[in-house]
């Protein structure tokens, strides 16, 4: 099966369901990824901060798959921010997963105390200037850092991944990216496995026969957002990309859209500041 895509604001073509990798170590990742790839993911999201970069490139190559047929993402460690320091950073991650160019690079945390990610998108932007990433994005950006890279930068990031799931619905900053033709990406899209029990997903997963994962991944597909949920498990690495052949109805987008409570599992991005 095909999984749909995303075009991003400089006619990439994204697959809209992806497969992460962050907390996988990397002596875990090969096999992980090898059976991502054998259910039919064509999407892998790493980082140089997960320091899995080379097992995820041991896996691109092992699994005998054209280099093109992959889009391969990774990001920017919060050590590393500056734009020289970036571009030598690049340089390490393209190493580590043994390509020469990667379809999306992105800033990890905007870290606005350090106030570097302004030069650290203008590396970014070098980057893509010279075809060594097809595409350029920012992670946990909020509205007023992505209204300055654009203001100060000369391009606008083609996507914004940012914690997202139905506890954490994110409608305003979706607007916003929506409005410039960002697209959204998920991370954390069960929300750290929390509302995989949640009584109203249960209760939605069971009227259709599928799992509490399906459901929370149909509800991010339906709504538009681009999902990198995470698995060692191969059973469930197959379900979770098992999620192009049912829909959600409005009534339940709407009551899953009720769950929201501005809750983050993850760090506050105007205020987080680690290497």
């Amino acid at each position: 099966m095909t999984v749909p895509g995303i075009t991003l604001n400089n006619g990439l073509r994204m697959p809209q369901l992806g497969f992460g990798v962050w907390q996988v170590p990397d002596d875990a990742v090969i096999e992980a990824v090898s059976h991502a790839l054998a259910a039919g993911y064509r999407s892998i999201d790493t980082a140089a901060a997960y320091g899995n970069e080379r097992g995820v490139g041991e896996a691109l190559r092992s699994s005998g798959l054209p280099r093109e047929d992959v889009f391969v993402t990774t990001k920017l460690a919060n050590s590393d921010q500056g734009y020289d320091a970036a571009l030598r950073a690049f340089d390490t991650s393209a190493d580590q997963l043994g390509v020469e160019v990667v379809d999306l690079y992105l800033i990890h945390w905007p870290l606005p105390e350090r106030d570097l990610y302004v030069p650290t998108w203008k590396a970014l932007e070098r980057l893509y200037a010279e075809g060594r990433a097809r595409a350029i994005g920012v992670c946990n950006f909020q509205r007023p850092h992505l209204e300055r890279v654009m203001k100060e930068g000369g391009i606008t990031p083609m996507v914004n991944q940012i914690e997202l799931h139905p506890l954490l619905s994110q409608g305003e900053l979706r607007g916003f990216d929506a409005d410039h033709n960002i697209a959204t990406e998920a991370w954390s899209p069960l929300g750290q496995g929390e509302l995989l029990r949640h009584p109203l997903v249960t209760e939605i997963a069971e009227e259709l026969g599928r799992t509490p994962a399906q459901v929370l991944l149909r509800w991010h597909v339906q709504l538009g957002n681009v999902v990198i949920p995470k698995s060692v498990t191969p059973e469930r690495i197959r379900s979770n990309f098992d999620v192009f052949d049912f829909e959600l109805s409005e009534e339940d987008m709407e009551r899953l859209d009720g769950l929201n409570e501005d809750h983050r599992f993850g760090p506050d991005p105007d205020t987080f500041d680690a290497d």
